[in-house]
């Protein structure tokens, strides 16, 4: 049907765009992988994803000739873009197109005036990986716009979504060139908010007191937030994931999101039965072996493992919160079971450490711990490291006597670290509690993944995911699966003191009642899976057809 009828309930074609499009950096890369195989069964091959060639193989893009072959022909043959067209080697295997943006980078000054010129966005007060990201951006909408041409799509459904303010550049150029293609513009955090969170100013408490514009200026992010504005105004549908961001956006980007699209995940990442049990064993033995050798004595098969993980954001992601909380359980003389902490987030890596690769590799066992026992990876100028500097300041040695000692393992866990060799996933499934204490977390996939793995966890309320569990369960305690605690902008010391408390009595529970306590946090987690939260994308794409549809409609009646 043409986009003048009345049935604007899908799009004919879906594109969606993003820098983690094939390329594992962020929490994006989950949003987009785990949604690619619900929406392949609702749209086929007509959902088309676009992501950067970044000039090197990409692990999990798979060439694929048969896939749009006339048109990969004409473009090769006739037009300036360099492209890969294959599928994204993930659930659901959706069609991707990879886009060399480099020879682009000679367009910049023509299309930076020309965004100013139009929307009033300033990209002369830009530095950092603006440019790069802009021109990306822009590679992608020529991208949409050569395969719109090219198969004649005038009469059909036509959607573009843009993700994060990376994306801002190519939402834009397209409602300016094709406006006849509707457009959806996602968040996943605010420029400007971030900024404030990761400046450690009091961002909630204080909200309705900023002026995004003017916090821009002050904390020099003035061209990232004017472009990620002007793409949520431009934008037929403007969302972002969690109620909690929406209250952000319509503060500091002066707009309101159309309508909030949570974060799902996929079940079939998750092994069942007796798969199940073998990966979890396996997890914990590699786990417990590593520890061993670097604190110079076996480690109890049974001992309590707790995690933490993400980006490597101090106070927003809450490390501070965790090591303190491990603290506190550490001098508690009601910690009776051996306990073990791992910091799973990646930092300045210099190199996996020799002595314990090589200790790893034979089968006696260490009986002297090794230098530094807190640490699997050596780092890049050391001293300066915020986890370092604090596991040293709070008193951590990990000696013998230590009721619970914690291991920082700051490399990316993608199965090549060179210790432990298995991607986080794999890891995820041998611990016994996660925590998650974000400051600013506008989603929040590390608690959903580890509820998905029959791992309970510790979030907060400030979390999208965790402000979610408690509008589902009651989330006090971690017999719901997840306890989001309460966290203000300034509570720190009770939510610390909260989350040590929440562990040392799930430490207490007999084995049998943690066993069935998976099964609570499985049953959550099929609550956020994509089959339920891609009816808010569906919403957002109704929206953004209709306007689309409309606008079209008007320029013809002129």
């Amino acid at each position: 049907m043409s986009r003048y009828g009345a049935n604007t309930a899908g799009p004919d074609f879906l594109f969606e765009s993003s820098w983690e499009v094939c390329n594992k950096v962020g929490g994006i890369y989950t949003v987009l992988s785990t949604k690619a195989r619900t929406l392949h069964q609702r749209y086929g091959d007509r959902a088309i994803f676009i992501g950067p060639d970044l000039g090197q193989p990409a692990p999990d893009f798979i060439a694929d000739p048969s896939l749009f072959p006339e048109w990969a022909v004409h473009v090769h043959a006739h037009e300036t873009l360099r492209i890969k067209v294959g599928r994204w080697n993930i659930c659901g295997m959706p069609p991707v197109v990879l886009v060399d943006f480099k020879p682009f980078f000679s367009e910049r000054n023509t299309l930076f005036f020309e965004i100013w010129e139009t929307f009033g966005v300033d990209s002369s007060v830009a530095y950092g990986d603006y440019d790069e990201s802009c021109i990306f951006a822009y590679a992608a909408a020529q991208t949409i716009r050569s395969f719109y041409r090219f198969h004649h799509l005038e009469e059909q459904r036509v959607i573009a979504h843009f993700d994060e303010w990376m994306l801002g550049m190519g939402l834009l150029f397209l409602r300016k060139h094709l406006p006849a293609v509707a457009t959806v513009f996602t968040t996943h955090a605010t420029t400007v908010g971030r900024a404030i969170a990761g400046n450690g100013k009091p961002l909630y408490g204080y909200m309705q007191g900023y002026d995004g514009d003017q916090m821009a200026r002050e904390l020099h992010v003035e061209a990232k937030h004017a472009l990620e504005k002007q793409a949520a105004h431009r934008a037929d549908s403007f969302t972002t994931v969690s109620r909690i961001t929406a209250m952000e956006c319509a503060r500091l980007l002066d707009k309101a999101p159309d309508t909030v699209t949570p974060n799902g995940f996929e079940p079939d990442l998750v092994p069942a039965g007796e798969a199940y049990e073998i990966r979890r064993g396996k997890a914990r033995e590699t786990l417990l072996r590593a520890a061993g050798k670097l604190l110079g004595a076996p480690v109890d098969p049974e001992a309590f493992l707790i995690a933490t993980g993400g980006r490597y954001e101090y106070r927003n992601k809450g490390l501070d919160v965790f090591i303190d909380a491990m603290n506190r359980l550490r001098l508690s003389d009601e910690l009776k079971r051996e306990t073990l902490a791992f910091i799973l987030v990646p930092a300045w890596v210099y190199a996996p450490r020799a002595d314990l690769k090589a200790a790893l590799e034979q089968d006696f066992p260490q009986t002297v711990p090794m230098q530094t026992p807190l640490l699997t990876h050596w780092l890049h100028r050391m001293a300066d490291d915020p986890v370092m500097n604090f596991l040293f300041h709070a008193g951590f040695s990990n000696r013998p006597s230590d009721r619970l000692k914690i291991i920082f393992v700051p490399c990316y866990m993608d199965g090549c670290d060179g210790i432990f060799n298995l991607t986080y996933y794999d890891l995820l499934i041998g611990m016994d509690a996660t925590v998650f204490p974000s400051y600013y977390e506008p989603w929040g996939y590390t608690p959903l993944e580890s509820i998905a793995f029959g791992v309970p966890t510790v979030t907060t309320d400030l979390a999208g995911f965790g402000a979610w569990a408690k509008s589902t369960v009651p989330a006090e305690t971690l017999d719901d699966g997840v306890a989001a605690v309460h966290r203000t902008d300034d509570n720190y010391g009770e939510v610390t003191e909260t989350v040590a408390g929440l562990l040392l009595a799930l430490s207490r529970k007999p084995e049998a009642e943690r066993k069935a306590l998976r099964k609570t946090c499985f049953d959550l987690a099929s609550k956020a899976e994509w089959q339920h939260f891609i009816a808010h994308y569906e919403t957002a794409y109704g929206q953004a057809l209709a306007k689309a549809a409309a606008r079209i409609k008007q320029r013809a009646d002129k």
